[in-house]
This record gives C-alpha cells, structure tokens and sequence, in this order.
C-alpha cells in the first residue's frame, strides 16, 4: 500500500511539502508526491484537494481519496471515480478558525465604516463617522456545522445578535438557531451581514437565488466563504443593482479561477478573493496518516463521506 499526494492545484503547498510534513509524521509510511509516484498499482489512497481529470483511471487499486479540506463536492461527482472507492475530509480547526475570522473581517469593515474612511482620506476631508454597535447589529450564519458554528460563536462572543440557519434542527447557547426552507426568507430580512458557509448539495445549490436574494434586508452585506454554486451569480448582479444585498464578499465562486471577463470583477458592490478564506491545515495532518493507518487495518475512517448525501 502506497499514499499519493497530489494537491492539484498551484499557489497552494506543493506536493512536495504536504509529503514532507507527512513523512515527518509517520516515518514508517510509504508516502510519495506525485513527482516521485512510482508505480501507481501500489498506491491505495490518494491525498488531494482537486481531483484532477483521469487521475482515478491511473490507480487501479485505489481504495480511499482523503480530502486536504471540508468540501468533497468535486470529489464525490467525479466522473471518473468508481464507486467502491471511499471519500474522507478533514474537519481541522486551524481553517474553521481563519475562516470564521475572514468572516468578521469583513463584518468589521462595514461596522467601523472602513471604505468611508479610506474615500474620505483620498479627498483629504476629515469626516467622522459613528461606527454601527454590535448589539445593534444581526449576523447571520447559514451552515451551522463545524465551520458555521464556529463562526456563529465568534460572532456570538463579540455581542452580535447571531441568526444561524441550517436544514435540519441544531441548537448553540446564545445563537437564535432556526432551520427549514420556511425560515430561511424571514431570517434573511433580519440581517445586516449574512455569511454563508454551506456545503456544495444539490439541495443548496443556488439556495441564494432571485427569490432569497430579494428577501435580504436592504444594504445588507452577504458573505460567501462556503462553496460558489450556493449563489446564482447572475441573478446576485441583478440583487445587487436593486440594493439587496447592497454589497456582496465572495470568497468562492462558481468557476474557480474567476474568468477574467465575469462582470463580478468589475461590479462596484462585489468584493472578490481568491479562495483563501481558510488556507492552513494545522494538525489536521495527523487525520490523513491516521486514515492511512486505519484503511490498512480495515478500520472506521475518520470524517468519511456518504457518497449519495455529498458530506
């Protein structure tokens, strides 16, 4: 038995480095980086990010693809992988964190009135602005699983009203948990920043779409750190222009690279960034030799996936 890691994609940590701090785990391992895979019959899991076209057809004996991260979507739907074969994801708490922090990065531009601020330097006027009070403000979070309720919490701990929004019950001391379509309108008319950490479903898929978009507060600010077919981009640009939402954070979208010509670069409401919400791994490492281990041993992953469910 053999791991492969193959991260994927660039401007990422290379193949290289994800093998190295493997190795340094777990020593007795076979571990190779794709650069050095040898003969691809051995290996029985394969670490990745983005499962890359044809990958699976090379490793005839592959039992398990470990997600370098919480998003399986593109792994689950892969044309290519059979179906016997197993998908897990990490659940580490470094990247819950940073992005429950990017989160609130944001909500804090708009309650310290950052963009006013740096307009008014550039006119060389000095123009006091009183910022928004959290205890003033609502906050919504929709996911409210390991990443979202984080972010609820956080939230929560800087005395934000917190809405949390999930399908199915859930329950977090100090956060106004709802759940169910018939909640989602009525929740998003009470906030004033909604952060949107779902997984990719096909029964999230554009969940903000004409109708939800429409039912935001006006001015309000929505938040998009989960996955990018949440939003229906081009009915989000027609939101935009009535001013629900009044301002969109994009984190994620659609198609990743954004193609240059998407009118969402250049949308004066819509801030982009390059899918770096939650970057590092932390000790999330260990998960991927622990799974390694256990799939040897014929033993319960850790975080596997239900195929059928997508998470």
């Amino acid at each position: 038995m053999a791991l492969l890691v193959n991260v994927g994609f660039d401007n990422w940590f290379t193949d290289e480095e994800l093998t190295a701090e493997l190795k340094a785990l777990a020593p007795d391992l076979d571990i190779r980086p794709m650069s050095d895979a040898g003969n691809l019959a051995e290996v029985s899991m394969l670490a990745t990010t983005v499962l890359k076209s044809g990958l699976p057809e090379q490793l005839p004996n592959l039992q398990l693809v470990q997600k370098l991260g919480a998003g399986v979507d593109s792994i689950v739907a892969h044309p290519s992988l059979p179906p016997h074969v197993r998908v897990a994801r990490l659940k580490p708490n470094e990247p819950a964190h940073e992005i429950a922090e990017f989160c609130l990065a944001y909500v804090l531009h708009g309650q310290r009135n950052i963009a006013q601020h740096e307009a008014s330097q550039k006119r060389s006027a000095w123009e006091p602005l009183a910022p928004k009070r959290p205890t003033h403000t609502t906050v919504g979070v929709l996911g409210l699983g390991h990443i979202g309720g984080m972010t609820a919490r956080l939230m929560r701990d800087l005395r934000f009203r917190v809405l949390g929004w999930s399908r199915s019950p859930k329950e977090i001391e100090g956060v106004d948990c709802r759940h169910g379509e018939a909640a989602l309108l009525q929740m998003l008319g009470e906030c004033d920043y909604v952060c949107a950490i779902l997984p990719s479903t096909p029964a999230t898929r554009h969940l903000m779409n004409e109708e939800t978009l429409a039912a935001m507060k006006p001015g309000a600010t929505l938040i998009n750190a989960g996955r990018g077919d949440l939003i229906d981009e081009a009915a989000l640009i027609a939101a935009l222009d009535k001013d629900t939402p009044g301002r969109a954070v994009l984190d994620v979208t659609s198609q990743e690279p954004l193609p240059a010509e998407s009118p969402l670069w250049t949308h004066q409401g819509v801030t982009i960034t390059p899918h770096v919400s939650g970057w590092h791994l932390g000790d999330a490492m260990k998960d991927v030799v622990e799974n390694y281990r256990r799939l040897e041993a014929g033993s319960a992953l850790l975080y596997e996936v239900d195929r059928q469910r997508g998470y």
